[in-house]
């Protein structure tokens, strides 16, 4: 069996559970074709106030971290505010390389391009070993000039490229001319024995709801640029017209208290609910009992709450970014334009009018994760044996 080091800064943690849910997936189905062993490489800051950015929300985990069916390596490399990010890609290599040399792998799978994908691929070419780069969406849409550059060259020096839509894959070939045989589009699956339809009311009744009221679900991380101002302004101007409405949000991040005030200035208090971070399973149960799942994103890679939701057999109403409009069409969902309240308003009251096929909807998911498992090993073989040539 090919031994495969996968290389990380996000995994699910108990602070948050759908963090890096995606590359917990993909390892883990890699686990059952190959020898795998991730390495979780987390920047680690100075504990002095001010010196850690705000964007950490989630505490380090230690060299004893566990994740269900995975060997997992985690550690740390040091890291300063603004001023390391050129040199975080090196120190992330350097402190990499030692257990790296001690796993001894085939090929390197660095995940999320700058830094850890640099230091991925920095350590890799230390030990003559072929490296892949996933690109997972906001690591190659960078603002920062410097960054775009070190992320360009990472794409550019890899013996392959793995993006998960169509949509990434052209914008990675035209703005940072990588070469079209490098990039490979693999999309995500999603757990066919988690994300099903399930029966409804149970949770409803929980929670105050009968069959009556409308329920949409958000899921993901709360920050800003997942649109959810727009939302929480959309479903304000929505329950004034239909007071049946409600809206949960699942889910850990920056806005969290932002939104709860929002919430009570605008008078929403009884009509949404903030349940924090949640379980797989957990998720799958406000899916399947809602009329809507909504993901108001300003720019996206594949996001798979929209394929487990559509697996459920909920409808969906997302930003036409990314690769969404690969995922999202007339039969099982809206697309609007994004950082438009009006016209995210204008879809949800659609979608919520519309007499919505779930049990089609449902059965036209069919990807697993191990069909991902196996393009993505796929693609190691053919870069091990072009190496090896």
């Amino acid at each position: 069996m090919k031994r495969i080091a996968v290389v990380t800064p996000i995994l699910p943690v108990p602070e948050d559970k759908t963090r890096g849910r995606f590359i917990y997936e993909t390892a883990l189905a890699l686990s059952r074709q190959a020898t795998v062993r991730v390495f979780l490489q987390q920047p680690r800051y100075p504990a002095i106030p001010g010196l850690r950015p705000r964007s950490q929300t989630v505490p380090l985990v230690g060299p004893d971290f566990k994740l269900d069916g995975l060997d997992v390596q985690a550690g740390t490399y040091p890291a300063l505010p603004v001023l390391s990010r050129l040199s975080n890609g090196w120190a992330c290599g350097r402190t990499l390389l030692p257990g790296l040399r001690a796993f001894a792998p085939d090929i390197v799978i660095g995940y999320w391009v700058y830094p850890e994908g640099a230091g991925a691929l920095q350590a890799g070419r230390q030990l003559q070993r072929p490296v892949v780069i996933g690109a997972l969406g906001t690591d190659i849409h960078v603002r920062s000039g410097l960054i775009a550059r070190m992320t360009g060259r990472t794409l550019r020096q890899s013996d392959a490229v793995i993006t998960v839509s169509e949509a990434m894959t052209r914008y990675t070939i035209d703005q940072y001319q990588t070469s079209p045989a490098q990039v490979h589009t693999i999309v995500n699956g999603f757990n066919t024995s988690v994300f099903y339809p399930r029966p409804r009311g149970a949770l409803r009744a929980q929670h105050g709801m009968s069959d009556q009221h409308k329920l949409m679900v958000y899921v993901g991380r709360l920050i800003e640029a997942k649109g959810l101002r727009e939302l929480i302004e959309a479903f304000a101007q929505l329950s004034q017209r239909d007071p049946l409405v409600r809206l949960t949000l699942i889910g850990e991040g920056l806005m969290h208290d932002e939104i709860q005030a929002l919430v009570q200035q605008r008078g929403l208090g009884p009509q949404v609910i903030l349940t924090g971070g949640l379980l797989p399973q957990q998720v799958a149960e406000w899916m399947s009992n809602a009329e809507l799942v909504v993901l108001p994103s300003w720019s996206e890679g594949y996001p798979n709450v929209l394929v487990e939701a559509l697996a459920c057999g909920c409808p969906v109403v997302a930003t036409r970014v990314g690769g969404i409009p690969e995922i999202i069409n007339d039969g099982n969902g809206r697309l609007v334009p994004a950082r438009d309240t009006a016209a995210l308003e204008k879809g949800l009251d659609q979608a919520l009018r519309h007499p919505w096929d779930r049990v089609a909807i449902s059965q036209a998911m069919t990807r697993t994760w191990d069909d991902v498992a196996t393009e993505t090993l796929a693609v190691c073989e053919q870069v091990i044996a072009t190496a090896r040539n």
